[in-house]
């Protein structure tokens, strides 16, 4: 698992997601307006997602560069957590920037890493009025921290899967394969359209064979992207054969008329598709 975190914040779906339905809980359990999650960039500490009950004190987005921020203090912490009633009164945070901006006194804030250890940003809350926040409040959110590591984890391990799960095998110029195996979920569909738009954009492409023979259809349903991704790719320009289509996708989608219709030329393999496009595949001869 990489430690460098280079996804884009909108990259994280599943951290996002459930930290905005914890927050609600955290918020009436620590009794603070706001709480939110940081995460540490090369410069700057930007908040990922946040809740404000009332007052609006952080926003989605937010960011402050990383020598100016609580978050800074919390991760040099070695025990990984810092608290104080009042940050206008705090020595360590008094006079940073931030807290003159913010106008907050209440403050709770813990590292948040990944499972491997690797530190990833922040879990904070705040409130504008002074809050003592006790051991039982520092170990309740360290425990929410930790649920949100393996968000974490799992975001990236989507990421780096969808990364794999976009095989695009280069023929020659103008020609390549795209095979497509396993499951498409959501996040797996507009991968996959991304990814081949805008390969066949950078490699100028005439030509995608299109592999379904490893695709898994889930719920008798054909995946609406592919249908979607054979119009982009005509609009574009660029043929589409289809091949590998299994008798469990035939049977499936006999009925479907987006797939009859899509005017795409289909083949029962890779070599057929090669052979339709002016390839041919010899064996070598041993001399």
């Amino acid at each position: 698992m990489s430690s460098q975190y280079n996804l884009a914040s909108s990259e994280f779906h599943s951290l996002k997601s459930v930290s905005s339905k914890m927050f609600e809980i955290i918020s009436r359990q620590l009794n603070v307006n706001t709480a939110y999650v940081t995460k540490r960039g090369d410069t700057a500490m930007t908040v990922l997602c946040s809740f404000n009950r009332e007052d609006e004190i952080i926003p989605e987005g937010y960011s402050v560069e990383y020598g100016g921020t609580y978050c800074r203090l919390i991760i040099s912490e070695d025990n990984n957590f810092m608290h104080t009633s009042n940050l206008s009164k705090d020595e360590l945070t008094r006079e940073l920037e931030v807290t003159s901006q913010l106008e907050v006194k209440g403050f709770l804030g813990v590292t948040l890493k990944n499972t491997d250890g690797h530190v990833f940003g922040t879990l904070c809350v705040m409130d504008k009025e002074e809050k003592d926040f006790s051991k039982e409040d520092v170990e309740y959110l360290k425990s929410m921290a930790d649920i949100l590591s393996h968000l974490i984890d799992l975001d990236e391990t989507k990421y780096n899967m969808g990364l794999l799960n976009v095989p695009i095998i280069p023929i020659t110029s103008g020609v390549s394969i795209l095979t497509l195996q396993g499951i498409i979920d959501g996040y797996r569909a507009d991968k996959i359209m991304e990814t081949v738009l805008q390969y066949g954009v950078d490699h100028d492409i005439d030509s995608f064979v299109i592999d379904l023979s490893g695709l898994v259809i889930v719920d008798n349903t054909f995946p609406s992207v592919l249908i979607e991704l054979v119009r982009s790719l005509k609009l574009m320009g660029m043929e589409t054969i289809m091949t590998g289509i299994t008798p469990e996708i035939a049977k499936h989608e006999v009925n479907n008329t987006q797939l009859l219709h899509l005017n795409t030329k289909t083949v029962p393999n890779l070599e057929t598709a090669l052979e339709y496009i002016g390839f041919r595949l010899i064996e070598k001869q041993e001399t």
